[in-house]
């Protein structure tokens, strides 16, 4: 398993007081409140559309005409096309229902990590901010469930911008889990996706949000992940997103000599000299982690987008989107 230590070497804590409970409220308000305008301006129109009518009939929002033909409603006549025409004519309707999106937010240990512009915990809530306001809109609600590796947390999915502020300030306060917490339960991530289909909803959107480092993503040669079962379970009623969460460090080392790293999971530590054949090793053993991973979430059949810490993710997302465009358009998505 290739995990890095935290930027900062852990310490033992004190218990927090009701000051530390409202300074941190108070920060995570703030940066949700910075996320939002930046993901509004920025990104704002860019699902809008994108999905069918999740129920049966004909919808309110209207559509292209054409001729009519008997058993047409003729409440629906559209007249100022009949009168141009000369021919009988009717309007359509298009059915744009509202859509349920749960989204599965991953902040275990090994997200507690960050070497470029931001650990992978903020970049993981940024994620989820991004979602969550292109998503909550028309009616739309949007839902969590969320685990730091001990415990796990369902939030109910409600409309309104209000409520899907309210879920994100709780996903950002989600405390952090100790290191070596969730080394007793390896399933932690499996458990979470799992709960996603229970109980059983209609068809919608699911977003899975992790690195999805878990114990049994070792080599090439390793069985199928804990996690993919329940993907595939998820991605046959609804249309799933794989958001996976990188550190540059966590695909090559630098050459630093001698360098002391911590496996957040079960708190191991060891000492590490980054030699040329050591940094070639870990960079060819990274790789096929990651493809490991890729090759999971392929085979589970969800939509993988990749967001790194020295990246610009709102970019990745527009790009991500583009690309899902064009193949919808040509038939080829995932």
């Amino acid at each position: 398993m290739i995990r890095l230590a935290r930027r900062s070497a852990p310490v033992e804590a004190a218990a927090p007081t009701a000051a530390d409970i409202a300074a941190e409220s108070a920060a995570a308000e703030a940066v949700l409140k910075r996320l939002q305008l930046t993901i509004t301006r920025k990104l704002d129109g860019l699902l809008q559309g994108d999905y069918l009518g999740l129920l049966p009939g004909p919808g309110s929002e209207a559509g292209e005409s054409r001729e009519y033909r008997p058993g047409d409603d003729v409440r629906r006549m559209d007249w100022p096309v009949t009168a141009r025409t000369t021919v009988p004519h009717v309007r359509q309707t298009i059915a744009d229902r509202e859509l349920e999106t749960w989204l599965c937010v991953d902040l275990s240990a090994s997200l507690d990590f960050g070497t470029a512009k931001c650990e992978k915990r903020d970049l993981a809530i940024a994620a989820a901010s991004a979602i969550g306001h292109l998503t909550v809109r028309g009616g739309n609600r949007v839902g969590a469930v969320v685990t730091n590796g001990e415990t796990l947390t369902r939030l109910a999915a409600r409309p309104g911008r209000n409520n899907a502020h309210g879920m994100l300030r709780r996903v950002a306060l989600t405390p952090r889990a100790p290191a070596g917490g969730t080394a007793a339960n390896a399933g932690y991530l499996a458990d979470a996706i799992d709960a996603l289909n229970r109980p059983p909803r209609r068809r919608g959107q699911a977003v899975v949000i992790s690195d999805f480092l878990t114990d049994d993503i070792v080599q090439t040669e390793a069985s199928d992940p804990s996690w993919e079962r329940p993907l595939k379970k998820l991605a046959v009623r609804h249309d799933v997103l794989a958001i996976e969460i990188v550190d540059p460090r966590e695909l090559s080392l630098p050459a630093v000599g001698v360098l002391t790293v911590v496996d957040p999971e079960t708190g191991a530590v060891h000492e590490v000299s980054t030699d040329a054949k050591v940094r070639t090793a870990y960079a060819e053993a990274a790789a096929s982690q990651r493809e490991a991973i890729a090759g999971a979430l392929r085979r589970a059949g969800a939509a993988h987008l990749r967001l790194s810490t020295d990246s610009d993710w709102l970019l990745d997302i527009v790009r991500f989107v583009a690309a899902q465009r064009r193949g919808r358009s040509r038939g080829t998505t995932r």
